[in-house]
């Protein structure tokens, strides 16, 4: 821009919100470094799991990064009260009580972290402290709000397997 008498306009500096640049670096495929978890957000800075089957509980929950039939471990491998996540086939697989086995999504439904232990009945995530019942999935402390949606799984003889 120049004036009426031919002398280049400055312009006015700019201020530049953090919408804008989180929006522009989500843009460039930068979103994953700049969030602590995975998932889109909701209005509340939350994830819906909306879209992500494993989170949703949608078709795949039950494994879908995993074979039905595979064999996940065997019963002597999850213990009692506690459980182990198999993060490469996105279930988490629990022992509430002896003879009891259970399994649900690893994505923490507040943001879709993956979950990283068991210990005291509870299953944890790592990135924001959300608790879950390794009994039901259901939230034990937030900021998660929806429980883990469960994961088929079949236990034959001494075998876990997805279902």
């Amino acid at each position: 821009m120049t004036s009426s008498q031919g002398i280049p306009r400055i312009a006015a500096p700019r201020t530049v919100g953090r919408r804008t640049v989180v929006a522009a670096a989500g843009a460039m495929g930068l979103s994953t470094a700049l969030a602590a978890c995975g998932g889109e957000p909701d209005a509340a800075g939350g994830s819906d799991g909306a879209g992500d089957p494993a989170v949703s509980g949608g078709a795949g929950a039950s494994g879908a990064n995993g074979a039905a039939g595979a064999v996940l471990a065997k019963t002597a491998d999850i213990p009692e009260g506690g459980g182990k996540v198999f993060e490469d086939k996105g279930v988490v697989v629990t022992q509430p009580t002896a003879g009891e086995f259970k399994a649900f999504s690893s994505k923490c439904t507040h943001t879709g972290c993956a979950v990283k232990d068991i210990s005291d009945g509870t299953i944890h995530c790592p990135c924001h402290g959300s608790r879950f019942s390794a009994a039901d999935g259901s939230v034990q402390a937030g900021p998660a709000t929806k429980p883990l949606p469960a994961a088929s799984i079949k236990v034959d003889g001494d075998s876990i397997t997805l279902a």
